[in-house]
């Protein structure tokens, strides 16, 4: 007699069973007598006293028990039995008949008023003597006119089990962020608790995005590096610290596992790699003010030129150039342009070119064409424009007279004359004001 490790439910319960080794088959699927009843499982392997005592000790809380419900996570289990094809054929029939039986149950707790509960899924014993139900609930739930409701519709006895959002991930099953079957879902069997600190000391992005499952907490992948992280933190501050000097502050930003290194950012802003075993001699040696050999030089200011190893001589980098050949640090030259009027009356010894002006034609602001009288035609093109007669000179030069006359203002002690609606004359055309 051997000790063997079996898995069953839906949750995967682990069960120990003692087996004959001639018993077996090849097939790997066997019918246990679990706490609940009668169960297909499947076995995993032999177990070493060693590997059974880890296992017992991995399911214990911390007060030594298992903090599991109505059903513990890892039991004494008995072994039945190996599973026959007509054993399959009923295991398939039982998974088939799940599917309809969860839909029937949801549309009974719609039913329901006020039961704020998720059902997640349904199982079904061998024998059918049992359908458990898993639901999920933020505060307790009584279900009792529920469940009478549901054994009066599948003439079965109802179990009801409240579970969490990572045991749901865990029923549920599906694909994580690594694209690869949630961990949880075929071979973790016990959930470690996950903190942000483990997140920070791997130096991981800080989004819950990236570093939460598909049950919203953090993944549990984060603490299968967890020990070897701590070990090279542990003669370290924590991530994040500062290093107060005089010239400014050295922040411990993360470790290298490849390599060993404390990565450091110096007060000029470059990172440097520190040995975690050398730590302990950079901090003194920073505090002292003393430079450290491996860290780089700073950078320095606008851009100059570095000093050359050799006789202390100053290079300067070469300047950058353009596809035309032309250095772009040096501003391009400004375009030869004609010099305005303002331009040449201001120089000395410049005369003021005259404007061409044609005698006795009107002077208009703007320098905007005269106006044409009744009657004219308009120029055609490439002809000459004809010349103004007297009583058009004489009208353009009376109303640049009147509009360079300033208009008078009105008294200050004098109110303003309320305006009314405008009258429109006989023509349609707007008339004065009406007061």
């Amino acid at each position: 007699m051997s000790i063997y490790l079996a898995t069953f439910g839906k949750l995967r319960y682990l069960g120990l069973a003692e087996i004959a080794d001639e018993a077996l088959t090849e097939s790997g699927w066997v019918l246990l007598r679990t706490v609940r009843g009668l169960e297909m499982g499947r076995l995993g392997g032999h177990l070493s006293q060693e590997q059974e005592a880890k296992y017992r000790a991995s399911c214990l809380g911390e007060n030594g028990e298992q903090a599991r419900g109505p059903e513990p996570m890892l039991q004494e289990v008995e072994f039945v039995a190996n599973a026959g094809p007509e054993d399959m054929e009923n295991y398939r029939r039982c998974r088939s008949d799940e599917e309809r039986a969860l839909v029937r149950a949801r549309e009974i707790l719609l039913e329901q008023d006020g039961l704020r509960m998720k059902l997640v899924d349904v199982e079904y014993m061998l024998d059918r003597r049992k359908l458990f139900f898993y639901f999920t609930s933020e505060q307790r739930v009584d279900f009792r006119a529920y469940v009478r409701d549901l054994a009066r519709d599948f003439h079965t006895r109802i179990e009801m089990r409240q579970i969490g959002v990572r045991d749901e991930a865990r029923v549920v099953k599906g694909i994580g962020p690594c694209g690869r079957p949630c961990c949880c879902s075929y071979w973790l069997h016990d959930f470690t608790p996950i903190c942000i600190r483990m997140v920070k000391e791997q130096k991981l992005a800080l989004n819950p995005t990236k570093i939460s499952g598909i049950c919203g907490r953090l993944m549990c992948c984060m603490a299968y590096e967890h020990e070897t992280y701590g070990a090279l933190w542990k003669g370290l501050p924590g991530p994040g610290s500062k290093i107060r000097t005089e010239s400014g502050n050295y922040v411990l930003e993360s470790v290298d596992l490849a390599t060993e290194r404390v990565q450091v950012r110096t007060p000029s802003g470059r990172v440097a790699a520190i040995p975690v075993a050398d730590f302990p001699d950079f901090r003194a040696a920073v505090l002292r003010g003393e430079e450290w050999g491996d860290e780089e030089a700073p950078p320095r200011p606008g851009g100059a030129g570095r000093r050359s190893p050799v006789a202390g001589r100053r290079i300067d980098p070469a300047p950058a150039r353009g596809g035309d050949g032309r250095r772009r640090d040096v501003p391009p030259a400004p375009e030869e342009r004609r010099p305005g009027r303002r331009e040449q009356e201001a120089r000395p010894g410049v005369a003021r070119a005259p404007r061409r002006e044609e005698e006795g034609a009107p002077r208009r602001r703007g320098g905007r064409p005269p106006r044409r009288q009744e009657g004219e035609r308009p120029p055609r093109p490439g002809q000459d424009a004809p010349a103004p007669t007297q009583s058009a000179a004489a009208d353009g030069a009376r109303r640049g007279e009147e509009e360079r006359r300033p208009r008078p203002r009105r008294r200050p002690d004098r109110p303003r004359r309320p305006r009314g609606p405008r009258s429109s004359g006989p023509d349609g055309t707007q008339g004065k004001e009406e007061v």
